[in-house]
């Protein structure tokens, strides 16, 4: 038995990471599904896998509904800044974190590991407190400042890895020819990181994209709502409206289907590069 395990090990690994992928998909494949179904489909027993008829109803709410459009667009807004604004303060911080010999960069580096463990839930109390007195609140603001408190330690993070992983000595060479320090930053370190900043602005606007609690808390005008908050109103005292929701939802997906698709190579490469400096 034991020689028969040995010899077909691969094909058994295979066989088990298909399991897996198929138990972690299938989630959203019924998500899917289900927003083609009727609602008497939806909760027919026993349940169907596939639907017995192709039923665009319940997206017909996306594209008639200016609500809609409206908190997709707010959505958009919210995520491409907030993933701008974390770039762009986390590039310099991960870059002084690795290069430059701070005193207490240990403790530094222990409380953005510790902030990036703090839930948002626990938070999102103090900042509307904050905001609500900075005139924050039902603005964007507000909700954009809120998501790159949580997407900047990972990405500072992953980028002073990526850093960490570019030779000292390319850098020496650009001093001597006479670059200046941001100069150097700008022209040789950041394209020489530029798989890791894609993966970082990828799994920012991501974040930024799916955020529930903060919108949630900060923009209590319906007009600010994004798509998160919206889909709320399929969920009513009476019933939940499961097509309309799972259409909203499977729709919501496609700007995280289509980030992965056209970035997945530089993802990869960034959570790979510099994975074994420390």
């Amino acid at each position: 038995m034991k020689k028969f395990f040995r010899k077909h090990k691969g094909i058994f690994q295979t066989i088990i990471g298909l399991l897996i992928v198929l138990v972690f998909l299938f989630p959203i494949y019924w998500m899917l599904v289900s927003s083609f179904k009727t609602s008497s489909e939806i909760f027919a027993n026993p349940p169907t896998l596939f639907p017995q008829e192709f039923y665009l109803g319940n997206y017909s709410v996306l594209f008639q509904d200016a609500e809609f459009l409206n908190y997709f667009k707010n959505s958009g807004i919210i995520a491409v800044f907030a993933m701008l604004l974390s770039i762009v303060l986390a590039a310099p911080i991960s870059y002084a974190l690795a290069r430059k010999q701070l005193k207490g960069a240990g403790i530094m580096l222990f409380l953005i590991i510790i902030i990036q463990m703090v839930p948002s839930n626990s938070i999102v109390l103090p900042l509307y407190a904050m905001f609500s007195r900075w005139g924050l609140t039902n603005s964007f603001v507000g909700v954009i400042v809120a998501n790159v408190t949580s997407s900047l330690p990972f990405i500072a993070l992953v980028l002073r890895t990526s850093f960490l992983g570019i030779p000292q000595g390319l850098e020496d060479a650009a001093y001597i020819d006479g670059c200046s320090n941001w100069k150097t930053f700008f022209r040789i370190i950041l394209p020489l990181t530029m798989p890791a900043l894609v993966t970082c602005a990828a799994f920012s606007f991501i974040f930024a994209w799916g955020e529930f609690v903060y919108a949630l808390v900060l923009l209590p005008d319906k007009e600010y709502w994004t798509i998160t908050v919206g889909m709320r109103t399929f969920i009513g005292q009476h019933g939940t409206k499961w097509g309309s929701l799972m259409a909203t939802a499977a729709f919501s997906s496609l700007p995280v289907l289509i980030i992965f698709i056209l970035t997945q190579k530089h993802i990869v490469g960034g959570i790979t590069a510099g994975s074994v400096k420390g």
